[in-house]
């Protein structure tokens, strides 16, 4: 039987069983043809939010996801408004952010003959999803399937490589109806676990690690999505070496051999050739310092990745040995089986680290006027402990893990899947809605406006987002890059500068939003001080951005090659 009754039975039930497997939001961008799951969806215990602009929803559904660890369900209605679900899907694939994206869908007899909002939707997404399940029209026939069917997109999107999963379902008008008695749920005995990686090393992992690790030289890389970081640090004071602390991987403390600042002492090319490695074993994700990267990969030493899915990002192609494991099981095995290198090594990066660190304090600490290394250095020493901080890609990323001090104190995030800055305010909001704690994000002008959007109805989402942009007056990121210095001016700007002549301050104003300006750290960490949901605008200028860059990383090196000798 096919009614609007069992069309909302069916959508209760897959909302019921999700609840059951732990989700707590949804994410639901308004339409006509979702209405039955949209119904089902408000009617149940789910925390539901709606954003009027599909994008928006999408990297909000992802933002919140990242944050909690927990699938966001995400709704959309027919046509085109699941095609501006795509860049968030593709980011949660690659970043492997599980989701569980709900397509609603015309029925069968609409499909192929000019009905409005019609599209071929069926695998919309591509490769860029764990599953496509195709639930057609709600039939009571298959209802003992329903709880099973939600089951399957879970399962599908929490399990060895996380991901979004979509769930397409077609509904005949009437669209409107009331949920009858739904099936029993599911024998607690047949849930799975979100999947977290093998058990342990096996013996033989654990004799080539073994043979690889004793008695070397080596760095620990701490990236994204690694071991948790009292194990790094363990496990690196065991074996004699130094960490490089990504701020996005946790591990970035107060203690020297937490590299904060590996990125400016490993440009000089005296201080990168005294301090190479025979050996490196990383945890998670890559930096993503362009410079710690190139070092790595042209260093000569062995690299040796654990992650805790298959996926590995090795674009240089120098990982010789690849563990899938728990991460933090193998830094308990690794701990039986660690012995440190010779004093030395670990001395030399100390002092390297030791000396950067003061020319940061020196330089950055407390500016007159900010500069953009200083908004990323305040930002992170500013905010409360267990905040969170989202970061945008492009500069504010970089600026973050060149020039901040500790950040073990924040959960600190970035859409680095693709790295794009599409949906950031979005996922900032999403990661303040999927956790409920003080969420900052860092962002720059262009990425602000791209998603403008993740402003509607902020203010009265009750949740505290305080957003601090870097108005260089455009993409400041290219004002590094070879084409600044190759082209004429008049060009580099209409194609990359690109200029903007929008009134930042106006914007939030239109939303409701509180706003202010800083341009002194004193300033910054004042506006910071006060909740959410607010906006600091910090104005800079590119070129001269530039060139505080290169003073800093001057300073660095002639300090660093002094205290190494």
């Amino acid at each position: 039987m096919q009614s609007a009754e069992v069309s909302a039975t069916f959508c209760a039930t897959l909302v019921d069983e999700w609840l059951a497997l732990g989700v707590r939001l949804a994410v639901v961008a308004p339409g006509s043809r979702s209405t039955p799951m949209a119904i089902a969806i408000a009617d149940s215990a789910l925390r539901t939010e709606i954003f009027h602009d599909e994008r928006s929803a999408a990297f909000a559904a992802l933002g919140a996801a990242k944050a909690s660890g927990v699938p966001t369900v995400l709704l959309c209605t027919s046509g085109t408004a699941a095609v501006n679900f795509h860049p968030a899907v593709v980011e949660a694939s690659y970043a492997e952010v599980p989701l569980i994206v709900v397509t609603a869908d015309r029925p069968p007899e609409l499909q192929g003959v000019g009905a409005p909002q019609t599209i071929d939707q069926r695998h919309l997404y591509g490769s860029s999803v764990r599953r496509f399940i195709d639930a057609g029209v709600a039939d009571d026939e298959r209802r003992d399937d329903w709880r099973r069917m939600a089951r399957r997109a879970y399962e599908s999107s929490t399990g060895e490589s996380p991901g979004p999963v979509q769930v397409n379902i077609a509904f005949r008008e009437p669209l409107v109806g009331s949920a009858g008695q739904i099936p029993a749920r599911l024998d607690e005995s047949t849930r799975r676990g979100a999947y977290r990686g093998a058990r342990q090393l096996s013996t033989a992992q654990l004799a080539a690690l073994a043979a690889r690790l004793r008695g070397r030289r080596g760095l620990v890389v701490a990236g994204a999505s690694g071991a948790a970081p009292p194990g790094i640090h363990a496990l690196a004071s065991r074996l004699g070496w130094p960490v490089v602390a990504d701020p996005l991987g946790g591990a970035r403390g107060e203690s020297l051999h937490a590299l904060r600042h590996a990125d400016a002492m490993l440009r000089d090319t005296n201080v990168a050739r005294a301090l190479t490695p025979e050996v490196v074993l990383r945890f998670g994700a890559l930096p993503a310092s362009k410079v710690v990267n190139g070092f790595l990969r042209d260093c000569g030493a062995e690299t040796i990745a654990l992650t805790a899915t298959p996926r590995l990002a090795d674009p240089d192609r120098r990982v010789s040995m690849h563990i899938v494991a728990n991460l933090d099981a193998a830094i308990s095995d690794l701990l039986a089986i660690a012995a440190p290198c010779d004093a030395q090594w670990a001395a030399k990066w100390q002092a390297a680290e030791s000396a950067a660190r003061g020319v940061m304090e020196k330089l950055l600490q407390d500016e007159s006027r900010l500069t953009e290394p200083g908004v990323a250095r305040t930002i992170a020493a500013s905010l409360p402990v267990g905040s969170q901080l989202f970061v945008s890609s492009s500069m504010p990323v970089r600026d973050l893990e060149w020039y901040a001090a500790a950040t073990d104190h924040l959960h600190v995030m970035s859409n680095r899947g693709i790295n794009g800055i599409d949906g950031v305010v979005s996922s900032a909001v999403g990661a303040a809605l999927g956790t409920a704690r003080t969420t900052a994000l860092l962002i720059g002008d262009v990425a602000f406006l791209h998603d403008s959007n993740g402003l509607l109805r902020l203010a009265s989402r009750g949740v505290d987002v305080r957003i601090v942009v870097v108005d260089n007056r455009g993409g400041g990121i290219f004002s590094f890059l070879p084409q600044r210095s190759t082209m004429p001016d008049e060009r580099f700007e209409q194609l990359f500068g690109t200029p903007h002549e929008a009134d930042l301050a106006a914007l939030a104003a239109a939303h409701g939003i509180a706003c202010e300006a800083a341009s002194t750290t004193a300033q910054l960490r004042a506006a910071l001080a006060q909740p959410g949901p607010r906006v600091i605008i910090v104005r800079t200028d590119r070129n001269e951005n530039v060139t505080r860059h290169d003073e800093i990383h001057r300073a660095v090196a002639q300090e660093v090659r002094a205290a190494i000798g």
